[in-house]
């Protein structure tokens, strides 16, 4: 049995190998009856694809003379995510190269039928994209190169900068991550002899080694990034009970920024934070009971915020 799509793209490789062929002839090569047929028929020309019909006895369908089947075939749907998908790598700042992304958008359209085309441009015309901080873009031959590393398990010298120091090392890639504008690596570092996530926009060079290695079964590279990125040395450390459910603080809680556990009681934040202050205004916005585990600094940032917000409503009483 076909599946409808399947039957549709048939008929145009019936139509190239066999002009003429019949309505009957091809209901019986796709195992479906004559209107069926027609409308299939109907649905390429709606695509702009000129199928002429012939009537009479030895009457059928064939493609236009000289018209040649361009090279991509997507219905629209598949056409309006392909091209919303470009628009938003490329206004976004996802791109490793926007002229790279430009250009894919351009040739996408130039093998469209025309009245497909003219829906796509009117998409990409009205439809407005906030526009992301822009964040450093990493080489995209070295994105490519860690990707192929990656599924084929091939260790990689990578020649790293991190502030002033730059260093050489082999990786052996497990993954890699889009998070917060940025790309990420997830890799065994065979210099720290651990792992630990590398910022793309910081690799200088990446060269693959002849030799091979095994990925741990199981490992989850966004999970591993998302919680490194969480556990940061840059600030205080964190932890807060949270009596409430995981998935009410998930909706809330933007991934990698902090560890959320399941525990007795509720959930557990885990995290770095420079600006307890900050922090006690996020915390009180989750409308949810709480105990400050450490540090005993954001007690006092929680005591202090409650003072400024007594003070904030006493302004203009009495008057």
């Amino acid at each position: 049995m076909y599946h409808p799509t399947t039957r549709v793209l048939t008929i145009l490789e019936l139509l190239q190998a066999r002009p003429g062929m019949s309505g009957t002839a091809i209901a019986e090569q796709l195992e479906v009856d004559r209107r069926t047929v027609r409308r299939y028929i109907t649905m390429l020309q709606d695509l702009g694809i000129p199928i002429e019909t012939t009537r009479g006895p030895h009457g059928g369908y064939r493609l236009r003379p000289g018209f040649k089947l361009p090279p991509l075939m997507l219905a629209d749907d598949e056409a309006l995510a392909v091209t919303l998908s470009l628009i938003a790598a490329q206004r976004q700042g996802v791109s490793i190269d926007p002229l790279a992304t430009a250009g894919a958008l351009a040739k996408i359209e130039r093998v469209l039928p025309n009245a497909l085309r003219e829906r796509l441009q009117a998409v990409r015309d009205v439809v407005a994209f906030h526009v992301a901080p822009s964040a450093p873009r990493p080489d995209g031959a070295i994105l490519m190169l860690l990707s192929v590393a990656a599924q084929r398990r091939e260790r990689v010298l990578l020649r790293y900068q991190a502030g002033a120091a730059e260093t050489i090392r082999h990786v052996d890639p497990y993954g890699l991550v889009f998070h917060w504008e940025r790309w990420y690596l997830a890799a065994w570092c065979h210099l720290r002899q651990g792992l630990r996530v590398f910022r793309l926009d910081r690799v200088r060079a990446a060269d693959l080694v002849t030799e091979t290695f095994a990925r741990p079964v199981g490992f989850d590279s966004l999970a591993f990034v998302l919680e490194t990125l969480a556990m940061a040395p840059w600030g205080w450390e964190v932890e807060v009970l949270l009596e409430t459910t995981l998935e009410a603080v998930q909706q809330w809680v933007p991934p990698g920024s902090v560890i959320l556990e399941a525990a007795l009681g509720g959930v557990v934040l885990r995290g770095q934070y420079d600006r307890l202050d900050r922090l006690a205004v996020q915390l009180l916005l989750l409308e949810c009971p709480l105990v400050v585990r450490r540090p005993p600094e954001l007690r006092a940032a929680l005591h202090t915020l409650a003072e400024q917000a007594t003070a904030l409503a006493k302004r203009g009483e009495g008057a």
